[in-house]
């Protein structure tokens, strides 16, 4: 079948999907986004290609699209991706950035889509393996609720265990009894073995200890690996033609084999914005130079079961093992006689203080011992690797031994991975880039954690599309990229530079406007303050004043978007006693618990006013009554200490660039709209969205925001 075909056909499924659903309400974006859609995933080429024999290039097909509120564009997407995958034998491969849209397509919208094409398909949902029980760690803590073996066999990190060794003992009885009744309801089926299937999902100082892991996981060899709830898991993706995953799988996933391959499925990224910032956070890096005595412990157990195994690779271990610690120990020294007094001078109360390398050019005295980390660390990978091949090959010849071999992995494994992050940061501090070429950011926090001072390193890339060019798109041949904010100021230039489809002759765009009439619906009241944004003192007070004016006149439902946990404190120290019970508080409660507060008020009659930032201002759905009025307090800015976007502004300004006007000013558009849609979210709403910012009247950059936003009737209001 021709690619023509191909579309032909998906986009007749679509349609047959949209007349066959109850209440169908025909949208000629939705349809529009379909035909993209199906066009672009009928022209790629999958599957293994052979040049050398005279095959042509694969064509690589790549869709940009913002879909606005109202669009449909789940429907867009899954029914043309689904129907084109069945025709060609083929998956459809689905990353979000948000857990919320992940259940609504698996809980929801996939199964509703079933129930009406004409073909029938099975779905999976892809989490990490760290989201899954591991059964061998739960049995073994489920006891005592704690690690019974002697201390070289323990596999908790020294901060872990001095912080058990302060817990009062009721807490530690009542860990006890959490491992034990998780054990138990394992064990009876009645449950799955998946930490967002608790009933009230557990901290992450609890369920760390329990978390399955890849480093210290055996798979098949393991004991407990026909129990396995993630293995569980694993079976349902290979029989799934549609799977559910999130762009931190995707991308810590690539090359891994955890999802299908790239080069032959359907990839389909919604809440696409995501995808730029999630790229920095999985290729940034740190290590800790002050808590090291995990090295020893490592290379304690690395000499003990190299030795059962006769490894003769383990011979070097006490050279690395030594030469790390004494390393580590000078580099926190050298740390604090460059950065000391800069770090002591900072403030603590929010969080570790920082000090970023100017240009990404390491002082001389750094490098000679980060040269010596980066060998040491390498060594001694190299011996571990070696200890774990001997490892698997014994599980694979003695099978009755699988218990007693997978622990003495698990004891490898737990504390591998440090040292894998050590070697990774090591490596891109010392990454020294040519002149003209873009630098990494480089940072050393200090922070002070009970009795330790704790010095740590860090490096980050700064250009994400540079990093998803050179990991993610050389390697996929078909994609949706989708979103309602993907323009910034009107363009997709930012999102297409930021996503490193910039330039790609691969990558098309479609913007596809919002079904709704916004001038009639919403109204954006521009309410002045005196003082300028950036005084912020000043500022703040007189914007908690006009706040408090507007939001005793709401009559049902509000949410309030903060820029800071102090501007958010200040606002709740001024409230008035008769305010206090309108208002909930972000992290007052668990978000599913205050969001259901927020209904029951709204439903019986009253008001109920959210205060939140910036998580509160994206992916939240609150229609009608639920939600008439937006207050945004301030632009939202991103912070101004963020060390990855000072590096790339100094590396901008460097070149020659203006960095307010290329980044800060296209990636606020981008945020801000999210903030704004959260007002109209069906065709019934009326809203009102307040902002107290005169910046976006006042300035030429807050014109520019203004073209990013939908297009609302604006009032503009003086100063009360």
């Amino acid at each position: 079948m021709s690619s023509p075909e191909w579309a032909a056909q998906a986009l007749e499924s679509f349609d047959a999907v949209v007349q066959a659903t109850e209440g169908f309400r025909s949208r000629a974006g939705q349809r529009l986004m379909a035909e993209q859609v199906a066009r672009t995933f009928s022209s790629a080429t999958l599957g293994k290609v052979d040049e050398e024999s005279g095959e042509a290039a694969p064509t690589r097909s790549i869709a940009v699209i913002q879909a606005g509120t109202g669009v449909g564009k789940s429907l867009a997407y899954c029914a043309p991706a689904i129907a084109l995958a069945l025709a060609r034998g083929t998956r459809v491969l689905i990353s979000t950035a948000t857990v919320a849209l992940q259940e609504q397509l698996v809980n929801k919208d996939l199964p509703a889509l079933a129930a009406l094409m004409p073909q029938p398909f099975k779905f999976a949902l892809a989490k990490g393996r760290g989201r899954y029980v591991c059964k061998l760690k739960l049995d073994r803590l489920a006891g005592t609720g704690e690690a019974e073996e002697e201390a070289d066999d323990d596999l908790f990190a020294e901060e872990e265990a001095a912080a058990r060794a302060k817990r009062p003992r009721h807490e530690t009885e009542a860990r006890m009894q959490f491992y034990s009744t998780m054990a138990q309801t394992l064990s009876k089926g009645a449950w799955d073995g998946d930490r967002d299937s608790l009933d009230t999902p557990p901290e992450p100082e609890v369920w760390s200890p329990v978390a399955a892991e890849g480093a210290s996981c055996t798979g098949k060899h393991c004991p407990a690996f026909s129990q396995c709830t993630y293995y569980d898991k694993r079976k349902e993706l290979v029989g799934a033609q549609v799977i559910v995953a999130n762009h931190d799988l995707l991308l810590s996933s690539l090359g891994a084999r955890v999802l299908p391959e790239l080069d032959n499925c359907l990839l389909v990224l919604d809440e696409a914005h995501h995808l730029p910032s999630t790229a920095l956070d999985q290729f940034a890096c740190s290590m800790d130079l002050s808590r090291i005595t995990w090295i020893e412990r490592l290379a304690s157990r690395g000499l003990r079961i190299g030795a059962l195994l006769e490894v003769e690779e383990i011979a070097d271990i006490p050279k690395h093992s030594a030469q790390l610690r004494q390393t580590l120990q000078d580099l926190a020294r050298i740390v604090m006689d460059v950065y000391g007094a800069q770090l002591k001078s900072q403030p603590s109360a929010w969080g570790p203080a920082r000090v970023r390398v100017p240009r990404g050019e390491l002082p001389e005295q750094l490098i000679a011992p980060l040269g010596l980390l980066a060998a040491s660390a390498e060594g001694f990978l190299e011996a571990l690797r070696a200890i774990s091949k001997a490892l698997r090959a014994e599980m694979r010849d003695k099978p009755e031994e699988a218990r007693r071999l997978s622990t003495l992995y698990a004891q490898i494994g737990m504390l591998a991975p440090r040292l894998e992050e050590l070697h990774a940061t090591a490596q891109l501090l010392l990454q020294d880039a040519p002149e003209g070429a873009v630098p990494a950011a480089k940072w050393f926090t200090l922070e002070v954690d009970g009795d330790f001072i704790v010095v740590k390193a860090h490096a980050s890339p700064i250009l994400p599309g540079t990093t998803l060019r050179n990991h993610l798109w050389s390697a996929v041949r078909g994609a949706v990229l989708t979103s309602a904010t993907l323009t910034s100021c009107g363009h997709f230039d930012f999102f297409l530079r930021e996503a490193g489809l910039h330039g790609d002759e691969a990558a098309t765009t479609l913007e596809v406007p919002s079904p709704f009439n916004y001038a009639a619906q919403g109204t954006l009241i521009a309410a002045e303050t005196r003082a300028d944004p950036k005084n912020a003192a000043q500022f703040t007070t007189e914007m908690v004043d006009a706040l408090l004016h507007d939001i005793a006149r709401v009559e049902y439902g509000a949410l309030v978007l903060f820029t800071s946990r102090e501007q958010m404190r200040q606002a709740v120290d001024a409230l008035p006693t008769a305010m206090r019970s309108v208002v909930l508080v972000q992290n007052a409660l668990p978000r599913t618990q205050l969001l259901k507060r927020h209904r029951e008020r709204v439903d019986s009659g009253e008001p109920s006013v959210i205060f939140g930032m910036q998580s509160f201002g994206e992916g939240l759905d609150l229609p009608g009554r639920l939600c008439e009025s937006v207050f945004i307090t301030k632009l939202p800015f991103a912070p101004p200490d963020d060390p990855v976007g000072e590096a790339r502004a100094e590396w901008l300004r460097a070149v020659g660039r203006d960095p307010f006007s290329e980044l800060v000013v296209p990636a606020t558009a981008i945020r801000l709209a999210q903030w704004v849609g959260r007002a109209i979210r069906t065709e019934e709403d009326m809203a009102h969205v307040y902002c107290y910012d005169k910046r976006l009247t006042r300035t030429s950059y807050g014109q520019r925001l203004l073209k990013g936003l939908p297009p609302f009737a604006l009032e503009q209001r003086a100063p009360l």
